[in-house]
């Protein structure tokens, strides 16, 4: 099976910084091959560009540098059959429609062993406002099919310029990613599980939420003493598991960070008297509990006394709903990272390795989502 990534962006957005970091840091071990194409177009370079429509440059070990032109779909044909890549990373035109690029990907896939995968578009945080305007439905092509969109140029930008940048993007896309923080704070394997969607912090929450659903219902006509052990102990096993293949996106060592969260929640022992117990099966032993979720992706910063009023807010009222579980990852004011994590009568807050941008969700049943964008600043 190859993969196929599509790497989009209007020309000064930063395609070939973004492509040259993750071939350095994330492709070293796949046989890659990096097509540019400017989809029957005159490119600027002609001159490189051979009559059969192919120009093939080895770029270094694992990774073959192309450019197409003419027939598409039927020069992939030809790559594919001719070098059985790992992945094969398309860097578009940049004034073509993201559209047209994922088209001519899947009528490959009816023939060929291949997968689109990501769909990525770069874009200039700091013309992103006039670009929307200038170049209108092709710019915003490339946002809205794109399931990942990150933004160059942001340590550049002003916070209210981020956050103006972010906003005008949700409302052309509002599934995709948003990658806000600086590439040079962020490491090629985070913006992979970005890419393929693999870091879906609502996504994790809520499958958690029901794992523990499911398992208290299992074991809750088991013997007591049983289930009084294995209520205390299996989520520091089979939840660690679980998260295992997701959190790996904060730059510490995986398993010990996934340790650590589930350490602070459950073990408390026998004799604890924090409650969360008894709040866990108020909540969880009913298969009617519905669980929902609200969950934004910004680059708005927080102050370490903001967070603790939120989480406060959370775990001492229910004025926004029946809340199970709030996690996030926010920059600091200061320029570092917090990072939170909340269930029924306990929160922790720490500081944590930068995020791909500041993420927030919160899980619970009878939530009023308007009243939590307020609380967390954002409405």
């Amino acid at each position: 099976m190859t993969k196929i990534d599509i790497i989009s962006g209007f020309l000064g957005a930063g395609k070939t910084t973004f492509i040259r970091k993750m071939l350095d840091e994330v492709f070293k071990g796949e046989k890659i091959v990096l097509i540019e194409n400017e989809f029957g177009e005159v490119g600027i370079d002609g001159g490189f560009l051979k009559d059969a429509g192919i120009e093939i440059t080895e770029m270094n070990s694992g990774c073959i540098c192309c450019s197409l032109v003419g027939d598409f779909g039927k020069n992939l044909h030809e790559v594919i059959g001719k070098f059985h890549p790992d992945r094969i990373l398309i860097e578009p035109s940049g004034v073509g429609k993201l559209s047209d690029v994922m088209k001519s990907v899947i009528d490959v896939e009816k023939d060929e062993d291949v997968k689109l995968n990501g769909l990525v578009t770069v874009v200039n945080a700091k013309k992103a406002s006039k670009q929307m305007k200038a170049f209108g439905e092709f710019f915003n092509n490339q946002i809205e099919y794109a399931t990942a969109i990150v933004l160059s140029r942001t340590q550049n930008t002003t916070p209210e310029q981020l956050e103006l940048c972010v906003k005008q993007i949700q409302s052309l896309n509002k599934k995709a990613a948003v990658i806000t923080t600086p590439w040079d704070c962020i490491r090629g394997e985070q913006l992979l599980k970005v890419m393929e969607g693999q870091d879906s912090l609502e996504v994790k929450l809520l499958a958690e939420q029901h794992a523990q659903k499911e398992h208290h219902e299992h074991s809750h006509g088991e013997d007591h003493e049983h289930h009084e052990h294995h209520h205390e102990h299996s989520h520091g096993e089979d939840h660690e598991h679980h998260e295992h293949h997701h959190e790996h996106s904060h730059g510490e060592d995986h398993e010990h960070h996934e340790h650590h969260e589930y350490e602070h929640r459950h073990t408390h022992g026998a004799d604890c008297t924090c409650g969360c117990h008894d709040h866990d099966h108020e909540h969880h032993h009913h298969a009617d509990d519905i669980f929902t979720s609200w969950g934004r992706e910004t680059p708005h910063q927080f102050t370490r006394e903001k967070i603790q009023e939120i989480l406060k807010a959370l775990c001492d009222t229910e004025d926004y709903g029946t809340i199970l579980r709030a996690k996030g990852m926010v920059e600091d004011e200061n320029g570092s990272w917090i990072y939170f994590d909340m269930v029924p009568g306990e929160y922790e807050i720490r500081e944590g390795e930068p995020d791909y941008t500041g993420r927030l969700c919160v899980i619970g049943t009878d939530m009023d989502a308007h009243r939590l964008e307020e609380l967390f600043g954002l409405a």
